[in-house]
């Protein structure tokens, strides 16, 4: 009885989304895997392409079901060539599956929420159980090999205090308090997040194909280093210190390997998941000026997206979500009719 219930739109979004951002990690996955030479790092990948593969199949399953057309999304014969020299190091690819790991968490959490119907909330929680699981093996074996960036350290509090001046927010004077926790916290990832989107972009930047997709990911690197420029001053008032970037495990390969298309969505979903981080940022961070630097940077990388989306709907690259009807061009042609 219970699957007899239609889907909502809400999960009809949450699956849609999830099922293009599989097809898209299959591609890359199944790349990684093909050029992983590190035997610790390949089991990870396996179990990550692993994931993916099977969540495609449930999720075609569900669309069959309910009589929805399944998206097309990405196909490894379509968008990536297992031929071609490896782009990145494996030190990235685990970072960048304990990266994808981390915001699979965040993901399912909001499909679990999201779900009505008992069928949708037990998968994404098995999802949810599965990424909890790449998360642990992902950052484990980071540890283990010495490149787990570890958030700063900070003195041991000896007592409660309060706040008892508003120059807690912003000094009338313009001085600037140190950094509190969840300011530190919120830059110091941001950081990390631009810092794997600087070399992602760098590397899709050398094997992109159109000249206008190779400038926009021009475009990307710089605003990636630029806000990580503003992150670390920040942290560096504070005296605090500012995580490394990963520019140098790109190799120098210039050859096709993945699909403008698919190298597109990515950095569509990164921007997304980006402005999604920033807006958490700003409710987590006090001081005002912080706020303020936020709110300019989410406007940076909206108009970014933009730039992008026009790329991608020119091109016929982006696949359209499921959409309401429209009642007004419906009733015209009834009317026409």
């Amino acid at each position: 009885m219970e699957k007899q219930i239609r889907l909502t739109s809400g999960e009809i979004a949450q699956l849609w989304a999830q099922y293009m951002n599989d097809t898209a990690s299959i591609c890359v996955l199944t790349f990684f895997l093909e050029k992983a030479e590190d035997a610790e790092i390949k089991p990870i990948i396996e179990y990550a392409l692993d994931i993916s593969n099977k969540h495609i199949q449930k999720l075609t399953s569900i669309f069959s079901e309910e009589m929805f057309a399944v998206p097309h999304g990405f196909k490894i014969e379509e968008d990536v060539d297992l031929t071609a020299p490896r782009l990145y190091s494996d030190s990235y690819v685990l970072n960048f599956l304990h990266q994808m790991a981390m915001i699979g968490l965040t993901t399912y959490s909001a499909s679990v929420s999201a779900s009505a119907r008992a069928d949708l909330t037990e998968y994404y929680m098995d999802c949810l159980t599965e990424t909890m699981l790449l998360y642990k093996k992902s950052k484990n074996l980071l540890l283990s090999k010495g490149l787990y960036i570890r958030s700063p350290y900070l003195p041991n509090t000896e007592k409660v205090e309060y706040v008892n001046k508003q120059g807690f927010l912003w000094d009338v004077l313009g001085e600037k308090r140190p950094l509190v926790v969840s300011e530190i916290s919120n830059l110091f990832s941001n950081i990390q997040r631009n810092a794997l989107g600087a070399a992602t972009l760098a590397g899709f930047c050398q094997v992109a194909q159109n000249k206008e997709v190779k400038q926009f990911f021009t475009k990307g690197i710089e605003i990636a280093k630029k806000h990580i420029k503003l992150f670390g001053k920040k942290l560096e008032e504070s005296y605090l210190p500012v995580p490394t970037t990963w520019a140098s495990e790109i190799t120098d390969s210039t050859a096709y390997t993945f699909s403008d298309k698919l190298m597109m969505f990515f950095t569509s979903a990164l921007i997304g998941l980006s402005i999604g981080y920033y807006g958490t940022a700003i409710s987590q961070s006090p001081r005002l000026d912080l706020g303020v630097m936020y709110n300019r940077l989410m406007l940076e990388i909206q108009l970014y997206s933009e730039d992008g989306s026009n790329i991608m709907i020119n091109n016929r690259w982006l696949e359209q979500p499921p959409i309401a009807a429209d009642r007004d061009e419906l009733a015209k042609k009834n009317k026409n009719g």
